[in-house]
Order: structure tokens, then sequence, then C-alpha cells
């Protein structure tokens, strides 16, 4: 994005700095290492490697592949999670350089600081919990780098994986009361955007990481295994789909009040091309959706074990590429999503109603609708759809 030319299209705009720009990209991305590779591992890896018959050794290939991922995963989490920290103080009260604000002493003043008047608990007590969760699910997830501790490999990750999402749960705890129904809802559907977010970016990462091992797998094991891998991802995939869509909707009504504030303001703007960059998201899901696993299903059921080696090793990766690569440019738009369209449109907040539940009720029946006729139309297509592999 220009951002230059982002902050010129509206004088109520303005373009976050460099620092804070890098800051909360990198923690959303340490966030999606953490939150997604646990959730992944939990959901996906963790069944489909108890589940095949002689796979032990591509099992054994993908076990410490997965320990190493979730290893990293915990030292980027750790270190992004400081410079997210480190960014905090450095927008509180009149704001300061972010390299003073790097400095410890400076971030144990900011966590020390009194409640605001009015408040329940200081927003400081708050951030300090929210890092000590972080630390110690960085910690936890970084003893994997010791064999000895890949052995316990369930444990660990089991155990990272509810402090992982607390880590960003504990972020939607108010200082003070909230206003009213609408701003308890704000930070409900934040919170829904982001899991659902990073389980979604974070699980395709983690996936692309043990694809990397294609090499040292058997010919005749792997594409079984990982074609039970690509569908209990998809169906994980999909969740996560319907909740960033739901949360997304709520999140964007309540900060642009009009279709040409799209285009018009810079937060409108900034939207336009993460909605853009997420329509390519969903538009790769359903060539995986419609075009992959039914082929998968297909050569798995004829026993076409050189088929399914070349579907779930060589075709499926190179869509999960293009996924995390806009996936990438999803977080990297996040920091200019700032203030508010409306805001800078002066255009009336946003407010809900019964009406306004009553058509939200409606999309989320709706949206949920879809998504089990996607499921239903992938099964139906892999029943009759013949393989072909280019």
């Amino acid at each position: 994005m220009n951002s230059a030319l982002l902050a010129a299209s509206t004088a109520g705009y303005t373009t976050p700095p460099l620092w804070r720009i890098l800051t909360k990209s990198g923690y959303f991305i340490g966030l999606s290492a953490a939150i997604g590779a646990t959730v992944t591992y939990a959901t996906t890896v963790r069944p489909a490697l108890r589940a095949p018959a002689g796979a032990d050794g591509d099992a054994a290939v993908l076990h410490r592949r997965m320990a190493r991922y979730l290893a990293w995963s915990g030292v980027v989490l750790l270190v992004t999670g400081y410079l997210q920290l480190a960014g905090r103080v450095a927008r509180a009260g009149k704001g300061m350089p972010f390299s003073d604000a790097l400095a410890p002493d400076r971030i144990w003043h900011f966590l020390r600081a009194p409640a605001a008047k009015g408040a329940w608990i200081a927003q400081g007590t708050i951030y300090a919990v929210q890092n000590v969760l972080l630390i110690l699910t960085a910690v936890i997830l970084a003893a994997l780098f010791a064999p000895a501790a890949r052995r316990r490999l369930d444990a660990l990750a089991l155990t990272a994986l509810p402090l992982a999402l607390a880590t960003t749960l504990i972020a939607a705890v108010p200082a003070a009361k909230p206003k009213n129904t609408d701003s308890v809802l704000d930070l409900a559907f934040d919170q829904v955007h982001i899991v659902s977010g990073t389980v979604w970016l974070g699980g395709l990462a983690v996936l692309l990481a043990l694809a990397g091992t294609r090499g040292r797998l058997g010919a005749t094991t792997a594409g079984l295994l990982w074609a039970d891998l690509w569908r209990r991802f998809s169906l994980v995939a999909m969740v996560c789909v319907g909740a960033v869509v739901l949360s997304g909707i709520w999140l964007g009504w309540r900060h642009v009040g009009a279709i040409d504030q799209l285009w018009t303001t810079g937060y409108g703007l900034a939207l336009l091309l993460k909605l853009l960059l997420v329509l390519g998201l969903v538009a790769a899901g359903a060539v995986n959706q419609f075009w992959l696993m039914p082929r998968i299903a297909q050569a798995r059921r004829a026993d076409d074990t050189s088929s399914l080696l070349h579907l779930t090793l060589r075709h499926f990766p190179k869509v999960v590429w293009a996924e995390v690569a806009l996936g990438l440019g999803v977080l990297g738009v996040v920091p200019f999503l700032t203030g508010s369209a409306r805001s800078e449109a002066h255009s009336a907040q946003a407010a809900s109603s019964a009406s306004v539940f009553a058509a939200g009720a409606a999309l989320a029946l709706a949206l949920a609708v879809s998504l089990i006729a996607t499921a239903k139309a992938s099964d139906a297509l892999a029943r009759r759809q013949p393989v072909v592999v280019s």
C-alpha cells in the first residue's frame, strides 16, 4: 500500500509510523505462529498422525518437524510480544520515541501505572497479566528445542494452546465499565476475528512447513496421511472463514457508515484492500474445496497412491503458498486500520437495534447454510469427479 496516497486521501486519517506498522503486524504474526500452530496440532496434525496404519516413519518425520515449528513459534511470539508491548509504551500518555520505549524500566513503569479514574483495574495490570501469559506460552513452546522435551510434544502443545488463546483474550478485558452493549460486542467480535484469523493463517503456515518434508516421506503412505491432514484442516478453515466473515461484518458496520466511505476515507481504503486480500484467500479456499479435495477423495477411494501423493504434496502446497502470501498481506494492512471511516466522514456513529440484531441473525444463518452447502457440494464432486493430475 502507498502510505502517502493513503494519508492524503482524507485529512482525518493519520498514517501510522513505521515502527507501529512493524510491531503490530509482527505481533499478529507471532499470535498466528503460536495460536495457529497449537490449534492446528490439536485439531489436525495430532489426530492425523495417529490414524494411518503403516506410516510410522512418516509420522515420526512430521512429529519432529512439528516440534521444531512449535519451538520457533515460541521464540517469534516472545520477540514480537516484547516489541508490541514497547509500542504500547510509546503510544501511552504524551508518547515517546519507540527506541526509548524499548527500555525495560520504561516498560516496568508503564505496567505499574495506577488505574485511571473510574476504572476497576489499571490498564497496565491487564497488560502485565497478558504478557505473563505470553512469556509462559513462549517458554513452554521453546522447550521443544530440547530433544527430551519432544517426547512430551502432546503435553507441551496442549498446555500451550489455552495459554496462547488467553494471551489475546485477556486484552478484551475492559479496564472500566463498557459504555453500552455495543462496546461489549465490539470487544467480543474483535477477539473472534483475531482468534479465527490467526488459526486460519497460522494453520496454513504450519501445514506448508510440514509439507517441506515430502522428500523424506514414503511414496506409498504419505499420500494417505496428507489426504487426512488436508481434510481435517479444511474443516477447521471453513469454521474460521465463517467466524472471520461474521465478526468482520459487525466490525465493518461499526466503522464504516456508507459504501462510498471505502474509497473516500483512509480507514476505508485500508479496509477495502484488506477485503480484497481476504476475498483472494476465500477464492483459494474454494479451489481447495471444489477442485483439490474432490480429486484427493477420489484418488483415495481408488487407491491411486501416485495421484494421491501428487495432489496432496505437489498441487495442494502450491495453492497454500498463495494463501500464505495473501495472509501476510492482510497482516501488513491491519496497522493501517486506525480510527474509523465514520469519524473521518463525520457521519453518525453506529448504534445497534432490534432490526440490526435480526439482520445479523439472518446473515449468520445464511452463512452457516452456505458453508454446509459448500461441504456437501465438495463431497458430491468427490463422488463423481474423475482424478485429473497435470
